[in-house]
């Protein structure tokens, strides 16, 4: 964890979840960090602990909701007149939805696509230069296992993630010789607020057997260690890296007969 002693981290989405872990976990070691996420007080909640709990530590606070193109905008005006100069980008905002696309609200869709693909790709182009000012940086970018999969009743954020970790891949090959690495972090089910939230019914159970579940400490602490020791990409939890490593070699026409049964029937059988 030496990598991140005295650096400046920029963390999206930083009021719940996976975003308030990474806080967290950072606290110690960075000299800056700079949170930002819808829900303000949370923020400066969070700023007052991290703050008391680390002397040295400096926390800056930004409400923005990533789902407007204008406030990612303003957000990187306000970080160039700030003078805040970050060296390692966290793009951990996302947004989910579980659920038949055609029974989808067409707004809640826009906004995922606009924070899972949009903000992210905005502020790390926006970034990226400053990144590039430092010997050693690095970008960590959020996915999910969902990248992975066409998988029916997550659609459009299984394709949004496809997108991230995509993305990830060809930006880390193109920075390959800098200083700055590129990071995918695909989690599979973890036990947050994002989960209950994409589930359009609050009492329906999270279609996935318990035993994938990974704790949000655990995903966090596994993504900061990947970049420190430079990888690719990271799927926390050996369980449920195994079952992805074996999903991998199942071919496709095998696979899309295995999709076509609808997830509810795997684990919801009357």
């Amino acid at each position: 964890m030496h990598f991140y002693d005295g650096c400046t981290a920029l963390v999206t989405g930083a009021s719940s979840g996976l975003g308030t872990e990474f806080a967290r976990q950072l606290a110690p070691y960075a000299g800056r960090l700079i949170l930002t996420a819808r829900r303000v007080e949370r923020l400066e909640s969070l700023k007052r602990v991290l703050e008391a709990e680390n002397p040295d530590l400096q926390v800056f606070i930004y409400g923005a909701d990533l789902a407007d193109e204008n406030k990612v905008a303003e957000f990187v005006q306000w970080l160039n007149d700030a003078g805040l100069r970050i060296n390692f980008l966290v793009n951990n905002a996302g947004r989910g939805d579980y659920g038949p696309f055609i029974e989808s609200d067409w707004e809640s869709v826009r906004q995922m696509i606009e924070v899972n693909i949009k903000a992210l790709t905005k502020l790390t182009h926006a970034l990226l230069p400053m990144l590039r000012e430092y010997p050693v940086a690095a970008i960590l970018n959020v996915s999910s296992i969902a990248s992975l999969l066409p998988l029916p009743d997550t659609a459009v954020y299984a394709a949004s993630k496809a997108y991230v970790t995509s993305f990830s891949e060809a930006l880390r090959a193109e920075l390959r010789g800098t200083g700055v690495s590129v990071t995918a972090l695909c989690p599979g089910p973890v036990l947050t607020e994002f989960g209950s939230i994409a589930m359009r019914d609050p009492d329906q159970p999270m279609p996935v057997p318990e035993v994938f579940l990974v704790s949000p400490e655990r995903v966090v602490a596994d993504g900061l260690r990947a970049v420190v020791q430079d990888r690719a990409r990271i799927i926390p939890g050996w369980l449920m890296a195994t079952a992805m490593v074996l999903t991998a070699a199942v071919p496709m026409i095998l696979l899309r007969l295995i999709l076509n049964r609808r997830p509810k029937e795997w684990f919801h059988k009357e």
